[in-house]
């Protein structure tokens, strides 16, 4: 028997283009990154995964909880169901990072005890690394100790110093400003320098 072919769709954000990967049977998005190919998420899918063809498709509600996203309901993206491969402490990592409430990033140490392992910061910094579904999983609400940004691996750390004053309420004319001036030990935005979360 034949699998289905993977679902994809992608949308413009001011980030990049979101592509995502989704199996139809289930609309279950598989793999996603920004301003990356297929062949790029391809090799983050899980093996069974991985040989199917991708074609076009409307991917309707994985598409319009990223609008909604966009649009101000920072919430909107943790509906959309996600799966990945990983070892059960990876998993947990990734469950927990969908709870990070929007505009409130965590430091790995806090994610770790979130995970249920209080000592573990690089497992949770190595589970952020291996994270094969940019946005809908938020690694980039993960900072170091002491509040700095850190890296990231979807676009770098211009584009997580601003994913983050957009999560916390900045406006968008300051966005383009935040990601080309950013580096790795700059302060994470926070709602309060913008007035609250969006």
């Amino acid at each position: 028997m034949t699998e289905p072919p993977l679902h994809a769709a992608q949308v413009d954000t001011p980030w990049g283009v979101l592509r995502m990967l989704a199996t139809p049977e289930d609309g279950v998005v598989r793999a996603a990154g920004l301003d990356e190919g297929d062949r790029e998420l391809r090799m983050r899918l899980a093996a069974p995964y991985a040989p199917r063809r991708i074609v076009e498709a409307g991917m309707d509600d994985a598409v319009a909880a990223v609008h909604a996203w966009l649009g101000g309901d920072l919430g909107a993206i943790a509906s959309v169901p996600v799966e990945q491969p990983g070892g059960e402490f990876f998993q947990e990592v990734w469950k927990t990072l969908r709870d990070v409430p929007a505009g409130e990033p965590v430091s790995y140490q806090e994610l770790a005890a979130s995970a249920g392992r209080p000592r573990a910061m690089r497992a949770v910094g190595t589970a952020c690394a291996r994270n094969a579904i940019a946005v809908l999983v938020p690694c980039h609400r993960v900072i170091r100790a002491g509040g700095v940004l850190g890296s990231y691996g979807f676009g770098g750390v211009g584009v997580k110093a601003s994913m983050l004053a957009f999560e916390a309420g900045a406006p968008a004319g300051r966005l383009p400003l935040i990601e080309a001036s950013a580096k790795e030990t700059d302060p994470a935005p926070a709602s309060s320098m913008f007035g609250g979360a969006a």
